[in-house]
């Protein structure tokens, strides 16, 4: 249940950085939900792979190339989904980092609190 909660929330954060950010556009909820989806399965399976490749140029660039694979993985989002529209790789680096911001905030609202 938590996951599909994270995935609603993934897509509403989607469509609203679509509305604020020039450059991404989507065309329905459902797209963003799909967008949501795919963004998931490509940070479970292609991120870690993409990040195991390019180790040294993470390390000598002290983590800042994950940004340009984030940036990757928006493209690559765009590329597989007909209703997601990015226009370059800038807008694909602002929305990735804006959507880290985002997703953070909005699943930190799901934390349950601990009782001791």
């Amino acid at each position: 249940m938590k996951t599909f909660l994270k995935i609603l929330l993934t897509a509403l954060a989607v469509i609203i950085l679509a509305n604020i950010l020039p450059g991404v556009a989507v065309t329905g909820y459902l797209s963003a939900i799909i967008v949501a989806v795919v963004i998931a399965i490509l940070n479970m399976i292609v991120r870690p792979l993409l990040i195991f490749f390019t180790l040294p140029a993470t390390i000598v660039t002290f983590g800042l190339f994950i940004f340009v694979i984030n940036a990757c993985i928006i493209l690559l989002a765009d590329s597989l989904i007909d209703g997601f529209k990015v226009s370059g790789f800038w807008a694909a680096l602002f929305f990735s980092i804006l959507l880290s911001i985002f997703r953070s905030f909005l699943f930190s609202l799901l934390k349950e609190e601990k009782h001791k």
